[in-house]
């Protein structure tokens, strides 16, 4: 078991499960209030190595992907696209940091099935999605997002610039009477920054400190705090209620070859969508038969992970040479095509795609035409929303293996969004659009199993993120979410668990001083 930072000379108050976005935020406020906060995380620290810029180490080798084995519900067994290490999955992440729409908190009707609304609303999240991105450092430019909700103010920081080939883009989509934007980007960007435009930063980790994820962004912050303690390399297998089933008393970690018990007054669950259900699931106890926070039955179920699929515009004649691609977006077609409100999302940006990438996907591509197709492309992402649905969840199976099941409803509605965007390609300079789904097997989007809302019999959660049967257990991660919406999930769980840890930090605070 590693220990980071200085151990608390007192018992934690608050144990923070998770490193990432959620339980970094959630463990910020707790931190800056003086609250003594232990933080738990299976992984250790991303080695800075020369292979975390290397696609073949990257996307052939799978170098930093989880060996861990989950299972679809046909019975096939996979190395799912999970990454356990301090920030989590953002060290990964392509920097979008979207604002969810304020139709997005509201019930909206799919061609499928339909999202429920959020107990939370849009206008209660404004100051907080403020201040998540001015913690990451978004950069962006305000007022050109036809969809964008309503802002206190502007961006802290100036997005960041065109590069030639997607300038070039952005004038033919405005050309054809669109609206495309700079994408909110969590990038060190710009005079005295640490982006060095290596080329390598969607689905890559970096090397300078530049991507705005958990890690640099917070947990940099909270090893410089005398009242944190972060173990990494230890995994929570589960969480220990009373003999009634109602408090939390302490969470049992492995780590270092045993088992070890840590109690604590509060506990707050931050391990990711799919993990912290199987947490949960795995912490059943007589009281508590289905497993914790689960009296309505909901926890495991509701899984979403968006619908995507990437769009390859190739430029036969052209080398696209562009180091940082994901600085362009566009939400004119977020409620529905002209004449087709079921078909709709967001078109975004990928980061570049590389020869083995393309091979590590589809491995009888030879070699060289893999490399081309990476040097002659455009790459884009076609993104819908993913509306939950009950039979769609994680499990544990007898073995302790994760048994993910994933049948997304509208489908259709997607395939004619994605029809529609891949012609808008070839209008605005693209002669051959080939197109890729992206499937669960890399989760990057999971959320939904432990659902929020206002009803016990319907939701694991309240509106702050408390467990509706165990009042000193708090779940704040995309888990948490009622719907998916079709945009990045990333500043949204910062600005929930920033509102969270505000909450907490008020609450056990005066719950201390009584």
């Amino acid at each position: 078991m590693t220990a980071q930072t200085q151990s608390n000379q007192l018992a934690p108050q608050v144990v923070v499960i998770g490193s990432g976005v959620g339980g970094g935020t959630v463990a910020l406020k707790l931190a800056r209030a003086g609250l003594r906060v232990l933080m738990l995380e299976r992984g250790e620290a991303l080695p800075n190595e020369p292979e975390l810029n290397d696609a073949e180490a990257v996307f052939v080798q799978n170098r930093y992907r989880t060996q861990e084995q989950w299972q679809d519900d046909t019975g096939r067994r996979y190395r799912p696209g999970q990454y356990y290490f301090l920030g989590g999955h953002t060290k990964f992440y392509g920097t979008a940091m979207f604002r969810f729409r304020e139709s997005d908190f509201a019930e909206t009707r799919h061609e499928d099935a339909a999202s429920p609304a959020w107990p939370v609303s849009y206008a209660e999240l404004e100051p907080h999605y403020a201040e998540a991105e001015a913690l990451f450092g978004v950069r962006g430019q305000a007022g050109v997002d036809p969809t964008e909700p309503p802002r206190q103010a502007g961006y802290d920081h100036a997005p960041v610039p065109h590069a030639p080939v997607i300038k070039r883009m952005a004038e033919r989509l405005e050309a054809a009477g669109l609206h495309p934007f700079h994408m909110p980007a969590a990038v060190d960007f710009g005079p005295g920054g640490s982006c060095r435009l290596c080329g390598t930063c969607d689905a890559f980790g970096c090397r300078f400190g530049a991507k705005g994820d958990a890690e640099t962004r917070i947990i940099r912050q909270l090893q410089t705090m005398p009242n944190v303690e972060i173990r990494t390399g230890v995994e929570v297998r589960r969480l220990i209620p009373d003999a009634q089933g109602q408090r939390i008393i302490a969470v049992e970690v492995h780590g270092n070859g045993r088992l070890e018990r840590i109690e604590a007054p509060h506990f707050v669950l931050s391990a990711g969508a799919v993990n912290s259900a199987l947490i949960l699931l795995r912490s059943a106890t007589e009281a508590c038969p289905g497993g914790l926070a689960n009296r309505s039955g909901v926890v495991g179920r509701y899984l979403m992970n968006h619908h995507l699929t990437g769009l390859m515009g190739v430029l036969p004649f052209e080398t696209n040479d562009t180091a940082f691609p994901k600085t362009l977006s566009l939400n004119d077609f977020y409620h529905g095509l002209p004449g087709d409100a079921m078909a709709r999302g967001n078109i975004q940006m990928l980061g570049n795609i590389k020869g083995p990438m393309i091979r590590a996907t589809y491995p009888m591509t030879p070699k060289p035409l893999a490399n081309w197709l990476g040097r002659h492309s455009v790459d884009w992402l076609v993104m819908s929303e993913d509306p939950p649905l009950v039979e769609n969840g994680v499990r544990l199976l007898p073995d302790g293996t994760p048994e993910v099941t994933w049948h997304p409803a509208d489908l259709k509605a997607h395939d004619r969004f994605v029809s529609h965007a891949r012609k808008l390609l070839r209008q605005i300079g693209f002669p051959l659009v080939l197109r890729h789904s992206f499937g669960i097997d890399a989760p990057s989007h999971q959320c939904g199993t432990v659902r929020m809302g206002d009803d016990p019999a319907t939701s694991a959660l309240n509106s702050m993120c408390r467990a509706h049967d165990h009042p000193n257990l708090s779940v704040v991660d995309a888990g948490c979410f009622p719907s998916s919406a079709a945009v990045n999930p990333a500043l949204t769980v910062a600005a929930q668990g920033l509102r969270v840890g505000a909450y907490l930090s008020r609450t056990l605070a005066a719950q201390a001083a009584a």
